[in-house]
C-alpha cells in the first residue's frame, strides 16, 4: 500500500466515524467555530421529520459572491442534512466570525456544480489531491457526480 492510499483510506475511515466528523460543531456551538476558517460552515438546518435543529459542518466548495457559498453534499442525495434542505430550505449558518445568520439554501445544477468544482481544485489543488480520494472510498461515488447547495445569506 502506497503512501497515497493509506491517507486516502484514514480520510475515508474518519468521515465515517459520526463523533469525529461531529466535532466541529462543539467548537461552533461554543462559539469557537472562527477557529476554523472560513473554508468551512456549519449549517444548522430542520429535520424534515422531526422538526428539530441539526447541525453539519461542510467545507466551502466556492464563494461566487460575498453572500454565497457552495457546499457539496460528501455522501450524496442521501445525506440526512441534504435531504433536510430540500424539505426545508431555510437554514442558518455560521463561518469564520459569522454567526447563526440565516440563509436559504438550494441544489445547484450540474453545470454550475462543475463550475464550483473546477473553482476549488485550481485555488486548492493540495487539498483536493487529499480529500477527492478519501471522499471518493467513503462514499463509492466519484466526487464529480455529488450534488451541490448553494447557500446564499438572506438580506
Amino acid at each position: 500500500m502506497t503512501a497515497a492510499d493509506l491517507i486516502a483510506t484514514l480520510g475515508a475511515r474518519a468521515l465515517q466515524t459520526r463523533w469525529l466528523v461531529r466535532a466541529p460543531i462543539r467548537l461552533y456551538r461554543a462559539g469557537l467555530g472562527f477557529l476554523l476558517g472560513t473554508r468551512v460552515l456549519m449549517l444548522e438546518h430542520v429535520g424534515r421529520k422531526s422538526g428539530a435543529k441539526r447541525y453539519v459542518v461542510l467545507e466551502v466548495v466556492d464563494r461566487p459572491g460575498s453572500d454565497e457559498y457552495v457546499v457539496v453534499s460528501g455522501f450524496g442525495p442521501k445525506a440526512q442534512w441534504y435531504r433536510n434542505i430540500r424539505a426545508q430550505p431555510r437554514v442558518r449558518i455560521s463561518t469564520g466570525r459569522l454567526r447563526d445568520a440565516p440563509a436559504i439554501a438550494a441544489p445547484i445544477n450540474e453545470d454550475d456544480a462543475a463550475d464550483a468544482l473546477e473553482h476549488y481544485i485550481r485555488h486548492h489543488p493540495a487539498a483536493w489531491k487529499r480529500l477527492r480520494s478519501s471522499i471518493e472510498r467513503a462514499t463509492g461515488q466519484p466526487v464529480g457526480t455529488l450534488p451541490m447547495v448553494r447557500v446564499r445569506l438572506a438580506r
